[in-house]
């Protein structure tokens, strides 16, 4: 996978796990990655400083409150979540202003879910096109093929209710 869109990125990412936080400056070796490992750090770096986009912890750091501040600094915001995932906070995530909603699970593959964020916002899409592409088997695995019908009209409004 190419990363012409991420390569120089100034990236901020807040976890609560130290192991999480290197494994992200690892496989984001082409950007800038700045880590955060609290809510309060991760607030005063998004106020203080310039970032491209912010990979935010939902349950460790309080990623709800810090995506409300990424969204007004006009950051990208990316929600990370092992605890919190449910296909209601995937909702939640879009409906806060998200650009996309990633389980830790998966984090192995963050570039190409940034790449496809970026190439959406360069080519004036909904961030979220690919999502389901990229994750549907994954949720039919974890929360049975029928996970969608409670939100039926949500994923219609996205294009993914056939």
């Amino acid at each position: 996978m190419t990363t012409r869109l991420l390569n120089y990125s100034r990236i901020l990412v807040v976890d609560d796990e130290p192991d999480v936080l290197d494994t992200m400056e690892s496989l984001l070796n082409m950007c800038e990655v700045v880590k955060a490992r609290t809510f309060e750090e991760g607030k005063n770096l998004l106020e203080s400083q310039h970032f491209d986009i912010a990979i935010l912890d939902i349950m460790g750091v309080d990623g709800y409150g810090l995506l409300e501040i990424a969204n007004r600094k006009n950051v990208i915001p990316i929600m990370l979540t092992a605890h919190a995932l449910s296909p209601e906070d995937t909702i939640k995530s879009y409906n806060k202003g998200a650009a996309y909603y990633v389980p830790k699970e998966k984090m192995g593959e963050i570039t190409t879910y940034l790449e496809d964020v970026l190439e959406a916002k360069e080519k004036g899409k909904n961030l979220w096109s690919r999502w389901l592409n990229r994750f549907a088997s994954y949720y039919d695995e974890k929360f049975g093929r029928k996970w969608m019908v409670k939100d039926k009209e949500f994923w219609e409004r996205m294009g993914y209710w056939e």
